[in-house]
Formats: C-alpha cells, sequence, structure tokens
C-alpha cells in the first residue's frame, strides 16, 4: 500500500485581479517568456472564455507596464547562455523555441548576439569549463562529439577541434557513419 498524500483542496479559480497578482509574483521570482506566463495564468484561471479574456486582459497589461517582454527575454537568455555557459547558437535558437519565443524575434537575437563570435573558440570554451580532456580512445572522441552537439556546435566545428587534437582518422570515420545514421535513421542501404 503506497503513501498516500492527502489529496489537494482544488484551489479557487483566480479572477483578474488575482491573476494580475499572481503574474507579478511570478515575474518577480523568474523572468518569463509570454507563452510561459499564459500556460500559468491558464491553469489558475475560470475554464472558459472569461477565463481566457481575463488572462488576455493581464498578459495586455504587464506588457504596457513593462513587465512582460519576449525581446528582452530572449536577449537576456542568449547572452547567458553565450557569455557565461558557453553554448552553441543551435541549443540557443531550441531552448527558445521551447519556451515559445517567435521564429522572428529569435532570428534577430541570435544574428546580434552570435554575429561577432567565433563558433569554434566558443567551442574550446566549453570544452574547458566542462574540463573535457583530449580523448585518448574511439569512446572518449564520442563522448567529446556528443557533449559539442549537446551543447549546440555545428559538427564541421566539431570535426575541425578533434582533428586539432590529432584524432585517428579511424574514431573520425567511426563518429561520421554515426552521424550519417542519425540523419536518417530509417533508409537501409
Amino acid at each position: 500500500m503506497p503513501f498516500g498524500r492527502k489529496p489537494a483542496k482544488p484551489r479557487a479559480f483566480l479572477n483578474a485581479t488575482g491573476l494580475y497578482d499572481y503574474a507579478v509574483r511570478s515575474l518577480g521570482r523568474q523572468m518569463r517568456t509570454e507563452a510561459d506566463l499564459r500556460r500559468l495564468l491558464q491553469k489558475r484561471a475560470e475554464p472558459g472564455e472569461s477565463g481566457e479574456a481575463s488572462v488576455a486582459a493581464v498578459l495586455v497589461r504587464l506588457r504596457e507596464r513593462g513587465y512582460l517582454n519576449d525581446a528582452a527575454y530572449a536577449e537576456t537568455y542568449a547572452r547567458l547562455r553565450h557569455d557565461n555557459e558557453k553554448l552553441g547558437q543551435r541549443r540557443v535558437r531550441q531552448d527558445l523555441q521551447q519556451k515559445g519565443v517567435s521564429a522572428e524575434l529569435i532570428a534577430q537575437t541570435l544574428d546580434a548576439r552570435y554575429a561577432n563570435s567565433d563558433e569554434e573558440a566558443l567551442a574550446r570554451q566549453f570544452l574547458s569549463r566542462k574540463r573535457l580532456p583530449k580523448p585518448e580512445s574511439p569512446k572518449d572522441t564520442a563522448r567529446v562529439m556528443r557533449r559539442l552537439l549537446t551543447a549546440g556546435f555545428s559538427t564541421k566545428v566539431i570535426y575541425r577541434i578533434l582533428r586539432q587534437w590529432d584524432v585517428p582518422d579511424e574514431a573520425l570515420a567511426a563518429l561520421n557513419d554515426l552521424d550519417n545514421l542519425e540523419e536518417d535513421p530509417h533508409s537501409e542501404d
């Protein structure tokens, strides 16, 4: 018999004032996109058209007062991921898309942030930040490649770094075969 928790009392739905206060507290804790905040507010609003209207009114009010700005969010997010975490442009693009930022805004933000940055230098900074040593075996080579791909760097830059580390061509060829399989896993030779 599992240890059960007492069922939580159902929360009362919030009116427009309550939703606004909830949104301000939420934004005080963490910057959010409009889509993310809309999702949070819809959970607390009345179901139906009146709840949707309340959520829309709260979002308009927050935008007017400058509390909700997707452009500022995207710029801050991209700056922190670029400067602190040393992530590549592809990873930041995917993260912003998941957070509900528009594709046009993402493109503008990333073009401005990554225009003057060298992807290879950024990848090397990522490797040193994560303390990833020069690979000694094919398994280590694959691990380094996976980490760099996950961090959002292009395969061209990854192969350039691995070649400069004098990784054997056999290991790179094996990775290239894996890379081709990942592109189309259902194709048959």
